[in-house]
């Protein structure tokens, strides 16, 4: 039998599979086959991971075939498709939410019990996939989820990060870092796909060939890494597609050197086995170094390079090396500016390896590429030493350098004889150490610029790349982000979910503003009961955790005061603890008058070389100390640090959360998501006039909104004339606060370890203005407990704060990036009889 008859004969057999059974006997039977046969396990078996894996094993089957017919769909109209480059991709636990979209739900918890085991506590065994570290990750993965349920063919393409970042323990108050091995006992959720492995080079250099009396360029000499696929199946909602996310992992050409490994030469021998495998073995290493700059920069193009030649291999497979559709048919969505060599890779890759010329490979270049940026800092725009550029990647610097001369030409016409824009808006900034600014190249190369929030993205046309929207304004657009209501509603807040659905109907999965329908329930008295009494359970589901990880009782009379997310001065977790040191003081001198228990609750990660953000947990901690055991607080005042937050915390803390914080300075928050997942959960939020609080408060109503503290505006307009002393001077109960820090209160036993933060808040300099703040959020703070006393008034806002928060769905986000930028087509898939 030749090849192709056999091949045929494959085809013909696997067609003729019946379907799994989505009942309850075949996933009880699917279970008990994996679990003995498969796994070779049996009765004395003591771990129930095993139990775990085969239950993941029986869904992933039914994934299996709904994910081949998503694929065939696509195939057989050769879609047009978006590429989804990222690398983060902040997944959380997979088990839920596949028993969600599939539909499963009952049907797996039931036969959990039928073997005699809760669903719950298998769940447990699950890790937290370690790719991604906060919002950006937490946002790809969503996307993913809308773009499955929305049925578009989008791929996800990341990085298979063997560590995360790291595994936060809080000791003595301060953050300690532990690696997050979340690999160690496999991921039953992948399938590796060594068939699609590619080959990215590295090092090397350039040389130039005279072929057909043309100079043509090859990139000779280099050192090859392999990159192998393992891919994950993201299902939508209820809808039979299944799309995909590739992550790739870095291994070496060859596994080790065998005739140093014969000399005795050990370490020698596995050397450049251990150098490629450091691209994937952990996210964002510690950047403070030459090495660990090194080491991103490897990272990101090892993504974009892997990414582009998967996606070229299979155009070649389909179309041959015609390129002549190619921009009509892909488009490739950059995640931030860490995928930006995904622009000069896709030049090399069109140019040296398919034989396109400059302005045809540009052309596809240019109106293929998309990029969302994701930040408004300044210092959070890449930028790379041109010496490492040239070093790691010499050909792609080649190709930079003709894109910036190209691109310099252009400003020359347009604004001619101005030499200081051009120095301005150059890719390659001047200096003693020239640096290549990725995020102008991510601007070059791209049709499409977004930010995510209506403010961010008026920011960044008004001020960081304002001279590049002065020259292509048609490029900027808004994208707000949006968040999935599959996991961050239906899935995590099940009891809520159930009383949604149960009073609207279950549309609102799949169609969030659907939850409109709410707000003509506000009136209805015995509705606000039951909201109530689902907010009071998933309050004490809270408290548990609370009490679990940090020691600490919440009162659940009080209200749950919240925020969590990485800690950074900006995202000002300072001015949430100036504010409890506030309470505490009041407490002391017998100010309670009308006084509203309250329960804070702090958590995030802060970047292991960040030290102002470690000595700030190193503050929470201690004032926490203080606070929780002093007996006038008790019932009255707690404070939490919940260590290690991450996404299946997450999903305790949104539908437990009274009051959302949202307090970032004005002008520095690009959007934020937490807020979105808080507001979609009933919380109601104190924030600042930053990133999508401004869209939160126009959709819910300013009287269901707690504003304080300056706008972008006024932020900047006080720059340069900022006076902190006077500030506190002329607030007595700040001077009280500050008088408590500067004391070592909090410190007794560690002087002056909190000298640096008093510094760094009553510097005239402080970029974050917390002091400024102070007495407006201090009020503002006065406003949520007064409201907070008033039970029915407080529901109701709650109420309406669910009800108005169908605007924050990634399905709305992803259908607005398929209208403007990607214009898919949505498919449904193919089943066996079609």
């Amino acid at each position: 039998m030749d090849v192709k008859t056999l091949k045929n004969s494959l085809e013909e057999s696997l067609t003729d599979l019946p379907a799994l059974g989505m009942d309850v006997h075949s996933l009880v039977e699917n279970f008990r086959r994996y679990y003995s046969h498969t796994l070779g396990r049996d009765r004395h078996c003591r771990s129930a991971h095993y139990a775990y894996q085969s239950l993941v094993l029986s869904l992933r089957d039914r994934l299996m075939e709904r994910w081949k017919s998503t694929r065939y769909a696509y195939e057989a109209v050769d879609a047009s498709h978006a590429y989804y480059l990222s690398l983060e991709f902040l997944m959380g636990r997979a088990l839920g939410n596949a028993a969600l979209n599939l539909g499963l739900e009952e049907e797996t918890e039931l036969a959990m019990r039928c073997l005699g085991m809760e669903l719950e506590e298998l769940a447990e065994n699950e890790q937290d996939a370690g790719l991604g570290n906060g919002g950006l990750g937490r946002l790809a993965a969503c996307f993913l989820d809308s773009c499955a349920t929305l049925q578009l063919p989008v791929t996800g393409y990341g990085m298979r990060y063997e560590y995360g970042m790291f595994r936060q323990l809080i000791s003595g108050g301060e953050q300690i870092e532990e690696p997050d091995h979340w690999l160690r006992e496999g991921n039953p959720w992948e399938l590796e796909r060594p068939e699609y492995t590619q080959r990215v080079p590295f090092e090397g250099r350039t040389e130039w060939l005279r072929i057909n009396g043309s100079s043509q360029p090859r990139w000779v000499e280099t050192h090859d890494v392999l990159a192998v696929p393992y891919d994950v199946p993201v299902p939508g909602y209820r809808n039979g597609t299944v799309n995909t996310l590739r992550l790739w992992k870095a291994c070496s050409t060859d596994e080790f050197d065998l005739e140093e490994f014969n000399a005795g030469l050990y370490p020698e021998s596995v050397a450049a086995k251990n150098s490629a495998e450091l691209i994937t073995l952990v996210l964002y290493p510690n950047d403070s170094s030459e090495s660990g700059k090194e080491l991103r920069l490897r990272q990101q193009y090892f993504l974009a390079s892997a990414s582009l030649q998967d996606i070229i291999a299979r155009w070649v497979g389909t179309h041959g090396r015609d390129f002549t559709h190619f921009a009509e048919k892909n488009r490739f969505q950059l995640n931030d500016t860490h995928p930006s060599c995904a622009i000069p890779e896709l030049m090399r890759l069109l140019m040296d390896e398919h034989g396109l010329a400059w302005d045809k490979a540009w052309q596809i270049t240019s109106t293929t590429m998309a990029y969302t940026n994701h930040t408004l800092l300044p210092e959070a725009l890449e930028r790379w030493p041109m010496p490492t550029f040239a070093r790691l990647l010499p050909r792609l610097l080649d190709i930079i350098f003709e894109i910036n001369a190209n691109f310099m030409a252009e400003v020359a016409r347009r604004w001619p004889g101005d030499a200081e824009r051009q120095r301005r808006m150059s890719i390659i900034e001047e200096g003693e150490v020239p640096q290549v600014r990725m995020a102008y190249l991510a601007i070059v190369g791209s049709f499409s610029v977004n930010g995510v929030a209506a403010l961010h993205s008026r920011l960044l046309t008004k001020g960081l790349f304002n001279d590049f929207f002065a020259l292509w304004p048609e490029k900027f657009n808004n994208k707000t982000n949006g968040v999935t209501p599959r996991r961050w509603l239906a899935a995590c807040n099940p009891d809520l979910s159930q009383l949604i659905t149960e009073t609207i109907g279950e549309g609102w999965i799949a169609d969030l503003s659907q939850l409109a329908g709410l707000a003509k329930h506000v009136d209805d008295a015995a509705f606000r009961s039951q909201w109530r009494a689902v907010n009071q359970k998933s309050k004490q589901r809270l408290a548990q955790m609370v009490e679990a990880d940090c020691g600490v009782v919440f009162n659940l009379d009080a209200i749950f005061d919240v925020q969590v997310k990485r800690i950074h001065e900006y995202k000002r977790q300072l001015l949430n603890v100036l504010h409890v040191i506030h309470l505490y003081d009041r407490l002391k001198r017998g100010d309670d008058a009308d006084w509203t228990p309250r329960c804070v609750l702090i958590g995030g990660k802060a970047a292991p070389g960040y030290y102002m953000a470690k000595r700030i947990i190193k503050l929470i901690n201690n004032v926490a100390t203080v606070v929780n055991s002093d007996a006038v607080t008790t019932d009255r005042l707690r404070l939490a640090f919940l260590p290690n937050y991450r996404v299946t915390t997450m999903e305790v803390i949104a539908p437990g959360t009274d009051l959302s914080e949202q307090i970032s300075t004005a002008g520095k928050e690009a959007s934020g998501t937490g807020n979105m997942k808080f507001m979609m959960n009933g919380a109601l939020t104190i924030g600042t006039l930053d990133g999508a609080n401004i869209e939160i408060r126009e959709e819910v109503g300013e009287e269901n909104f707690f504003l304080f503290g300056l706008s972008a505006e006024e932020v900047e307009a006080k720059r340069g004339h900022y006076d902190p002393a006077a500030i506190i001077a002329a607030d007595e109960d700040l001077r009280r606060v500050i008088q408590l820090l500067e004391s070592g209160h909090f410190n007794q036993f560690e002087p002056c370890i909190f000298d640096s933060i008093l510094q760094a808040i009553t510097n005239p300099d402080d970029p974050w203005m917390t002091v400024a703040d102070f007495r407006s959020y201090v009020e503002g703070q006065k406003q949520v407990a007064e409201a907070y006393r008033n039970e029915e008034h407080w529901t109701r806002m709650s109420i309406l704060n669910t009800a108005a928060s169908g605007h924050f769905s990634s399905d709305r986000t992803i259908a607005e990036y398929n209208r403007d930028i990607w214009k898919l087509e949505p498919l449904a898939p193919v089943t066996e009889e079609e």
